[in-house]
């Protein structure tokens, strides 16, 4: 915990912060940014909250979630940032022009893939989740907690650990949640919003997905794919999880969703069990993730997307077969 003193320093030395996460925010980006404003400003701080993409609705429930700016609310720039849940400085997106030149930046992060971009580094990939690391910060600090941060950070670790479900769940992980729980929170109401709840458009997506539906030979992995028309009227919030119902076949390790964003352009989603580190997969193709969680951009059409990607996933079966 060598690193608690030193961000209570910077802290302290700030007047007004900054506090961005990546773009298309998931909810341990939303959960950290939350968390972050709520600590700075019990900390007597003037803190702006921002983000380039709007936050996902499931997540508006959250306390002081409609304090998040989108860019276009914010003129200034700042000396003073924090980043959280980014894994490198483009991740902002067009949040980086709110960086003053010269700027402080704070970088939390639990990607393995994190390049210590910023001026403080705080970087755990061993965390299932950067709301994990805000828990130690917390847990510790002179502000303690209550109802609303124990909400922000369970949500963190709840959506990150696909409600206790994924490898990355450790027993640390389940003591915080415990310790939360504790504390009075509607664990069961936001486990049904963010985990259970679909909305209509959702499920038309996975229909379509679900038609495109292929397996390898071998079954290992399986593939799905949206096309541009397919997600003409969808938002990012629409292809949450659909990735997964690929993965989740019996005897798949590997689940991958194609979608077409402009005739050359192909998002990839990579989820596996454990044979496949996908990770790496998308890292060579400028991507990044975790080893069971990751995505890249592939440029080129759908076909030669798929191609490419499946030519690397299967290089690392055969890795891993000898």
């Amino acid at each position: 915990m060598n690193w608690i003193q030193p961000l209570e320093q910077w802290i302290e030395e700030a007047d007004r912060v900054l506090v961005v996460s990546h773009i298309h925010p998931d909810g341990d980006a939303i959960s950290s940014t939350l968390a972050m404003g709520t600590m700075l400003q019990a900390m007597g701080k003037q803190v702006v909250m921002v983000n380039e993409s709007p936050l996902p609705k499931k997540f508006a429930f959250l306390p002081g979630a409609d304090e998040v700016k989108q860019i276009h609310e914010v003129s200034e720039t700042f000396e003073r940032v924090v980043a959280l849940d980014c894994a490198d400085r483009a991740r902002m997106g067009v949040c980086c022009e709110l960086i003053a030149p010269g700027a402080s930046v704070v970088n939390i992060d639990h990607h393995a893939t994190n390049d210590s971009f910023g001026t403080m580094n705080i970087v755990q990939p061993q965390a299932a989740a950067t709301a994990e690391i805000l828990y130690d910060w917390i847990d510790q600090s002179r502000v303690g907690w209550n109802e609303e941060l124990a909400t922000h950070i369970y949500t963190g670790l709840l959506t990150d650990t696909g409600g206790f479900r994924y490898s990355n769940t450790s027993p640390k992980v389940l003591r915080q949640a415990a310790k939360l729980v504790e504390m009075g929170i509607s664990f069961h109401q936001i486990a049904d919003q963010v985990l259970e709840t679909v909305t209509l458009s959702q499920l038309r997506l996975l229909k379509a997905a679900l038609g495109t539906l292929q397996q390898t030979d071998e079954g290992l992995v399986a593939w799905m794919k949206l096309a541009k028309a397919d997600i003409a009227n969808a938002s990012h919030d629409d292809l949450d999880g659909i990735v997964n119902y690929a993965r989740n076949i019996l005897g798949v390790d590997v689940g991958i969703l194609f979608r077409e964003e402009q005739p050359q352009t192909v998002k990839v989603s990579l989820r596996s069990r454990e044979i496949v580190d996908v990770g790496r997969v998308a890292k060579q193709f400028g991507g990044g993730g975790h080893a069971r969680a990751a995505g890249c951009t592939v440029q080129g059409t759908i076909a030669e997307a798929e191609a490419s990607v499946l030519a690397e996933i299967r290089s690392q079966l055969r890795s891993e077969a000898r």
